[in-house]
């Protein structure tokens, strides 16, 4: 975290000062790896300089406290201690008049405690140095400004898409050149964006995660992976609730320096608790009132145009308005083991799939998107998404995202689409009517058995595979193969026959 001693000044990098040749500086002691970041400039020729250092500062000193270049008493040594005590960011060492050398006691003094030190001219004062780093400070404040400025309208872009969630945080990865994530109150990762890091710094940032509280709005840490460089983490918490989301941060550099980095985080954090926050009363109002026409017998059409009005800020419709626009069912099922944080779960399911109108009962997810979206997988949950449909195939919607559930489930992928029927195939050439009596007829001996027919459909669509269509109905594979041997002795059909599982699969479509 930020050094609350050094000033909120806009830094410059030592190397910048040493780059300019006016200048003609020269590094001759100490470290130059990691860069050195420079907050001010003052001028000391104090013994003891600590009292007068706030921290950050590029300390210039003639060495008058010391005339003597060849001194072995330890004053040197003294000195960069106390220098680095206070909080210094480096020593430049004026030549002349009272030293013609940088003393090579006080070269190895800075060795020895890690302060860089610089060697200044005789031709270069001190108020030059000072200048160059004001100048230098106002150039990089500009450049801070104007990168806020960019994130500003990037970050507020990515909240008003349709996925904001996803799409703020990947801009935020973006401006920061970092790895971000969504956490729950557990830690547990709910979304993310930019280059993964290991998995033990991703495990250390959610533990950071999970250990905010109310009153404590931030934390950092490192994280040092195998023999790399160390990792840099940050997270921040959303909102003043007990159990409440947090952004974390994985960076390969501080970034202390870099005040704009500050701003940019501090934007995302507030759009972030807005979008995974509660929605506008209005919005509620709204729905409640399609609620209420709903239990009154209004019809789904009527229901859904104040539910879509609610979403699009529309306000509310007239009586009586028909919504005519498609619908897209999401149905879900939770990867892994379930935490007790429903609502925030929820909040942040409706910011990754685009509405508020989530359905999360323990470990299964129903959700409705206004409109024909494509829907994003979302991490920890395996998701089936139905073909958008009109308010009144709603039911429709449900059961083709039931079956792309299952679908998902069976195949262990993250998402899986209801695939509607082609129009152009073998199906297009038989005729509707004739079609459906034809599959009623077939599969007239599975009449009042839906547990068969359904058993048959998944085994079907699954080329026949006992350990997926297991997965996929939830049953032991035992049952699978009792199911299909009971439907295969009703039918008087072999079913290890292509031709007889392609009329099958025909007349389970068709009836």
């Amino acid at each position: 975290m930020r050094n609350d001693r050094v000033p909120p000044t806009a830094p410059v990098p030592l190397s910048a000062l040493l780059a300019q040749p006016a200048l003609g500086l020269r590094q001759v002691a100490g470290p130059r790896e990691p860069e050195t970041w420079v907050y001010l400039v003052h001028t000391s020729e104090m013994e003891d300089p600590v009292p007068y250092l706030l921290g950050g500062e590029l300390l210039l000193s003639a060495g008058v406290h010391s005339p003597d270049p060849e001194s072995t008493d330890g004053s040197w040594d003294r000195y960069v201690a106390r220098t680095v005590q206070a909080g210094a960011a480096a020593l430049g060492f004026g030549i002349a008049p009272v030293h013609q050398t940088v003393p090579r006691a006080l070269a190895e003094a800075c060795d020895r405690h890690g302060l860089p030190l610089v060697e200044v001219p005789r031709e270069t004062t001190f108020t030059a140095v000072a200048s160059a780093v004001w100048d230098a400070m106002a150039e990089r404040r500009h450049h801070e400004l104007r990168r806020i400025t960019e994130a500003q309208q990037s970050l507020a872009t990515a909240a008003a898409r349709p996925h904001p969630v996803p799409a703020v945080l990947r801009r935020l990865s973006q401006h920061l050149g970092a790895w971000v994530a969504l956490h729950g109150p557990d830690g547990a990762e709910l979304a993310d964006a930019g280059p993964r890091p290991p998995h033990p710094a991703r495990a250390a940032l959610g533990s950071l995660a999970a250990r905010l509280r109310p009153g404590l709005s931030s934390a950092a840490d490192t994280a040092v992976v195998g023999e790399g460089a160390p990792l840099y983490l940050s997270a921040y918490g959303l909102g003043h609730t007990e159990r409440r989301l947090a952004l974390g941060v994985c960076a390969p550099r501080r970034d202390a320096a870099d005040g704009a980095n500050w701003a940019i985080v501090g934007l995302a954090v507030v759009l972030l608790a807005l979008l995974t926050g509660r929605r506008t009363a209005g919005a509620e109002t709204a729905r409640t009132a399609a609620l209420v026409r709903l239990l009154l017998g209004a019809a789904p059409e009527e229901a859904a145009g104040l539910v879509r009005a609610s979403l699009t800020g529309a306000g509310e419709e007239p009586t009586g308005a028909v919504d005519d626009g498609p619908w897209t069912v999401v149905r879900g099922r939770r990867r892994g083991r379930a935490v007790d944080d429903g609502p925030l779960v929820a909040a942040a399911l409706a910011a990754g799939l685009g509405t508020p109108l989530i359905d999360l009962a323990g470990d299964e997810l129903r959700a409705l998107v206004p409109g024909e979206v494509e829907v994003p997988a979302q991490p920890g949950w395996t998701l089936g998404v139905g073909a958008p449909v009109p308010a009144a195939e709603l039911p429709r919607g449900e059961a083709d995202a039931a079956r792309a559930l299952r679908r998902a489930v069976a195949g262990r992928t993250s998402l899986a689409r209801h695939a509607p029927d082609r129009t152009d195939g073998v199906a297009s050439l038989v005729d509707p009517d004739e079609a459906g009596a034809l599959g009623r007829a077939l599969l007239a001996p599975l009449e009042g058995a839906p547990a068969l027919l359904e058993t048959l459909r998944v085994w079907l669509s699954l080329h026949g595979s006992w350990d997926r269509t297991a997965v996929a109905l939830e049953v032991h594979r035992n049952t699978v193969r009792q199911r299909i041997a009971r439907a295969a002795a009703l039918l008087g059909a072999d079913l290890a026959d292509a031709d007889v599982r392609m009329e099958l699969w025909f007349a389970l479509k068709w009836r």
